[in-house]
């Protein structure tokens, strides 16, 4: 009985122990952006420290293993279990030491962790157990573990339970261990009820932690948006949140400013209107994200539009935006339109599945922060963009910023000439950002921004749209190599660019 709660405590342990590396990855990267270099370290950090604790394994007495193993585990469930919560506040209230503090945890988990796997070996050795079954079984067991908390974790835990009360959770497996640990082997553990008492102790701030994760959430969200916080979710894809000060309402996207309703319709009528104003025979058009429905909105505005398709990844963007009044509000409830078809899928998937032919694309996706996101912008996407677009259309791209962001914006349209169109890039000035840019593409047609518009328009006219297509001195084009998937080049045009100008 006694060996089989060991092998089961390897199955629970290393359950924790790749939980606390995924929550420290998905965590850095909502925060940090750059997915591939945050899980690359963190994973390479968490791997060292388990070598380091594996050598340091061999310095402890066999008359004290299980004593050991249940301070072990008493320390990686407190330390784990809190370090989503503990990065989390830190990031929004002191941002300076996140690094720092991260990867001192991650090195922290590491090392108890690299101990757990080596001691309980030892602790199956003193019971006769045969050199080849110990290891089968604890590797086994080490294995499966792994394996059911990297299916559980994007499917269920981070979308379901969000990132800090999945570390509480996990915390408190760890101290189950522990407790169960102690249950089992109190005759040969010391100071048995010292140990209750710490494990007991560590569960009830777990606990708490647990079940007030929420408020710790919006208090680390407040601290890091300053304004009131109306709705936020974490999704399998990414943390949406919507902040409310007066009658200035935010969307942030991994703690991205993504729209104020202050000054959205500056940047979105420049989204729109240069493309459709042109093309008053267009009858389909193609949104490509825009999951807010604020884009929806202009598009919808021409009585010559027949039909919209907009594919966006995340049902949870689309359904905050149909359902919530505030929201429903901001884009004139563009999402019961019945012109309107909302797809949610990965749109570079929906394109490669699709025939369906458009006379404008709008492509309105995040900026290229990660490389999730960089694919939407590189050359095999494009190409598959073109194939739906009419020989005679309109596309435009949101560009980031060609003032704070050069290269990025520059290897975009690289990007989009490398595929065959003809490129007109301009800009616009909306305050939340400041600079902003896009490109519009075409296969064949030659462009000539309107001079006029059928509609009326807050911000666009005549003056605003010529200054538009006109780039000053410090914004001049850059010779850029197209994004291309393997390398990804714009992804890193796009971090340096921002961390130039980011203190």
């Amino acid at each position: 009985m006694t060996k089989k709660i060991l092998i089961l405590s390897v199955f629970v342990v290393a359950s924790c122990g790749l939980a606390y590396e995924l929550i420290a990855g998905a965590l850095s990267s909502y925060l940090l952006g750059d997915s591939v270099l945050q899980f690359s370290t963190i994973i390479g950090c968490y791997l060292f420290a388990m070598g380091v604790g594996a050598h340091f394994s061999k310095y402890v007495k066999d008359e004290d293993v299980l004593s050991r193993f249940v301070d072990i585990e008493l320390a990686v469930g407190l330390i784990g279990g809190v370090s989503a919560a503990v990065l989390f506040l830190t990031f929004s209230w002191m941002a300076a030491p996140f690094r720092t503090l991260l990867y001192t945890m991650v090195f922290l988990v590491g090392a108890f962790v690299g101990m757990e796997v080596p001691l309980v070996m030892r602790a199956l050795n003193a019971r006769q157990t045969e050199f080849n079954e110990l290891v089968s079984r604890v590797l086994t067991f080490d294995y499966l573990g792994a394996l059911a908390v990297s299916l559980l974790f994007p499917l269920v835990l981070a979308p379901y339970l969000g990132l800090v009360r999945t570390g509480f959770l996990f915390g408190m497996l760890n101290v189950g261990v522990a407790l169960w640990t102690i249950k089992a082997f109190s005759t040969e553990l010391k100071n048995v009820t010292g140990r209750l008492l710490r494990a007991s102790a560590v569960l009830c701030a777990l606990v708490f932690g647990f079940a007030f994760a929420d408020k710790l959430t919006y208090w680390g969200e407040h601290g890091l948006f300053g304004d009131e916080i109306v709705f936020a979710t974490t999704t399998p894809y990414q943390r949406l949140v919507i902040t409310k000060w007066k009658d200035d309402t935010r969307l942030y996207i991994n703690g991205n400013l993504q729209f104020s309703s202050r000054d959205e319709y500056r940047y979105h009528e420049a989204l729109v209107h240069p493309v459709l104003q042109p093309m008053p025979w267009a009858r389909r058009v193609l949104v490509l994200g825009g999951g807010d429905g604020l884009a929806l909105r202009e598009i919808l505005r021409y009585p010559n539009i027949e039909h919209v398709t907009l594919v966006d990844l995340d049902p949870a963007m689309t359904g905050a935006f149909t359902k919530r009044e505030e929201l429903v509000k901001l884009n004139h409830g563009s999402f019961s339109d019945k012109r309107v078809r909302v797809v949610n899928a990965d749109a570079a998937i929906w394109l490669q599945h699709n025939d369906d032919m458009f006379d404008a694309v709008i492509v309105d996706f995040p900026d290229p922060s990660s490389f999730a996101l960089g694919k939407l912008y590189s050359v095999p996407f494009y190409g598959m963009v073109r194939k739906h677009l009419a020989a005679n259309g309109l596309m435009v791209v949101q560009s980031t910023s060609p003032f704070f962001a050069p290269h990025a914006y520059w290897t975009i349209d690289s990007t989009l000439r490398e595929v065959g169109l003809k490129t007109y890039p301009y800009h616009a000035y909306v305050p939340s950002f400041g600079e902003w840019g896009f490109i519009l593409a075409t296969p064949q047609a030659n462009y000539t921004p309107p001079t006029s518009y059928r509609l009326p328009m807050r911000y666009l006219n005549a003056d605003t749209t010529r200054e538009m297509f006109i780039f000053p001195p410090d914004m001049k084009a850059l010779p850029m190599e197209p994004n291309r998937l393997n390398t990804q080049s714009l992804v890193h045009e796009f971090e340096q660019d921002w961390r130039r100008v980011i203190r």
